[in-house]
């Protein structure tokens, strides 16, 4: 980590506010996660009885959504897999999500978002110059892992984020929040005139009515077990087939490029310093590898960027001129535009003050 995050600051020892905030949380105790993860194993068994499935997994093809599958299906749960393809999938992730359902036998729902439509979003995000572009997909995953949650009355979603490769707090200035519907529709609006149709969008008031009224509870199930990233590449490897990426959520072309092309040459900022950090602290990786790692380019080789570069600008119908001219644009922040960030922020104190918690259970 270093000064391209916002508001970092380091001790007399060199260590930053972010590693020392995670490290102060993170705990590793197997006799409770073994005791909380039998607890919540038989709630979700006991909720789900006569149902055909008792759990939610959202899926990308990476590996933290991928163990989750496979482990729940070791466990004896009946997940429904749920993937939304936005049109940016990479083979390798569509092989991986496919192979992975064929060998655990369960069924994959997948959304399917209008190609033209998903582009027209991207487009205005890209004029409006606001760092977090993925806001568009993860906001999307959020909404149809509860939609399908509340459709088929499943009280539990099962995710693959989790505190041992990210638990990591976000930079402020290299990411936005998650739950903004009215950005997305705000930005929207605003530079192209349009707004999501066939996109599934989440908002403050859709968590509530999820979370607080349907009792559909968001589970960050990987911290229920003593989670270490290689051992579980190497486990889906052998049971599933599974192919390894280069580096986290490179499951997506999109993502690739823009992690790797787009937040570096723009905003300054290479996530990788907080995913390598994260490792680090978790003692999967030393200092002296992640230094190595960081290093290199975000793309392993010049052949790849270009690749990637080129299948950007051709979905996207860019010329290189445009793409240089936005590169070259400066940034505007997301609350230039309209958003409930303030709203979400302002209820969660109520209710913290309050101690009515179970609003916000999942932060």
């Amino acid at each position: 980590m270093d000064t391209t995050a916002s508001n970092i600051r380091f001790d007399e020892y060199n260590f930053c506010n972010y590693c020392r905030d995670f490290l102060n949380k993170y705990k590793v105790d197997d006799l409770k996660k073994k005791t909380n993860l039998d607890q919540l194993i038989s709630k979700i068994k006991k909720d789900g009885k006569n149902k055909k499935y008792d759990c939610i997994v959202g899926v990308s093809g990476g590996v933290d959504s991928s163990f989750v599958l496979y482990k729940v299906v070791e466990l004896g749960l009946r997940p429904l897999a749920v993937h939304l393809d936005n049109g940016w999938n990479s083979e390798l992730a569509q092989n991986n999500i496919s192979n992975l359902v064929k060998k655990l036998n369960i069924d994959l729902y997948t959304k399917i978002v209008d190609w033209d439509e998903y582009r027209n979003l991207q487009e205005a995000f890209f004029k409006s110059n606001v760092i977090d572009v993925e806001l568009l997909l993860d906001n999307a995953m959020l909404a149809i892992n509860y939609q399908m949650a509340h459709r088929y009355k499943i009280k539990y979603i099962l995710s693959g984020t989790n505190t041992s490769t990210e638990g990591f707090k976000i930079p402020n200035n290299w990411s936005w929040f998650k739950n903004d519907k009215k950005n997305i529709y705000s930005i929207a609006k605003k530079f192209q005139n349009i707004k999501p149709k066939t996109m599934p969008t989440f908002g403050t008031f859709d968590f509530i009515y999820y979370e607080v009224l349907r009792k559909i509870k968001w589970v960050l199930f990987l911290d229920y077990l003593n989670y270490i990233k290689n051992d579980a590449i190497k486990i889906l490897e052998d049971k599933c087939s599974f192919k390894k990426y280069p580096y986290k959520h490179y499951e997506s072309v999109f993502t690739r490029f823009y992690q790797g092309y787009i937040l570096p040459k723009k905003f300054n900022v290479d996530k990788r310093k907080l995913h390598l950090s994260n490792l680090i602290c978790t003692d999967q990786m030393t200092r002296e590898e992640a230094i190595s790692l960081i290093q290199q380019p975000c793309y392993l080789n010049d052949e790849d960027e270009k690749k990637d570069k080129k299948f950007f600008l051709k979905k996207m119908e860019w010329s290189e001129e445009k793409l240089k001219k936005y590169i070259d644009q400066d940034e505007i922040s997301h609350d230039k535009y309209g958003s409930e960030k303030k709203m979400w922020d302002f209820l969660k104190n109520f209710y913290k003050k309050f101690n009515l918690k179970i609003f916000f259970s999942k932060l």
